[in-house]
């Protein structure tokens, strides 16, 4: 079985001036949305082995909500900071997990799950789009549609 789960950062802060927008970090939305959606994922049955995040700290503070409920470390990747698509696909596939869960932005963030479900979605802050083939590989994610798509929004 081949489970990705992509989830858009929470809710951040844009009232800090001077912030560059890589440093800024959850407004509280974001701080509460968080650990609700990941008590909605874990409840339904989502538990991935490998926890993937952008550096940003909006990025890494909702990974870090994601990481208690499931019990994983997370991994910060750069590249996934304002990644494309591919770039996201690609570090799913490399994690050596089966299992992978990945918080990063938009738009890519929204481009690789309407690619993935075969119709437009709008990844808002903190939700989580949950993709599983249950025979397939990585090789398959993206050429093969998914046994199952959730979509989870706060």
């Amino acid at each position: 079985m081949i489970q990705l789960v992509l989830a858009r950062h929470a809710k951040s802060d844009w009232a800090t001036d001077g912030v560059d927008d890589h440093d800024r970090p959850l407004e509280g939305r974001g701080r509460r949305d968080a650990p609700a959606m990941a008590r909605t994922i874990l409840r339904a049955g989502v538990r991935p082995a490998v926890l993937l995040s952008s550096t940003a700290l909006r990025a890494t503070q909702t990974a870090e909500v994601f990481a208690d409920a499931f019990d994983v470390d997370v991994s910060t990747r750069p590249e996934l900071y304002l990644a494309a698509p591919e770039t996201l696909l690609d570090a799913a596939r490399t994690s050596g997990a089966d299992e992978v869960m990945i918080v990063a932005h938009d738009p890519g963030m929204s481009a690789l799950v309407s690619r993935l479900a075969e119709r437009d979605e709008r990844m808002v802050t903190c939700a989580v789009a949950v993709f599983t083939w249950h025979d397939g590989t990585w090789d398959d994610v993206g050429s093969v549609p998914p046994d199952e798509f959730d979509l989870y929004t706060p």
